[in-house]
């Protein structure tokens, strides 16, 4: 009985890591493309922007402001010490 239990309990587990990874990826897409919609180099700011955000599951709302609204996204820095996040 408490091995089906717990059985039950890690493949629920599983399956719901899953599917909050997908729908933390479409969150990350829409989020980011609206984020990098005015941005000189598109590509490179959807990549870092997504980086970013699966990293620290949020995005500020605004194109290039707002960024106190999630402080993960504004601390991380890339090797040279800036700003990683667009």
């Amino acid at each position: 009985m408490k091995l089906v239990l717990v059985t039950f309990l890690f493949v629920s587990l599983v399956l719901s890591s899953f599917f909050f990874e997908e729908s933390m990826a479409g969150y990350c897409a829409y989020k980011c493309k609206a984020r990098c919609s005015k941005a000189e180099f598109k590509e490179r700011c959807m990549k870092s922007c997504t980086i970013c955000c699966q990293k620290c599951s949020c995005v500020p709302s605004a194109v290039t402001e707002n960024k106190h609204e999630c402080y993960c996204y504004r601390d991380m820095k890339n090797y040279k010490g800036l700003s990683k996040c667009p």
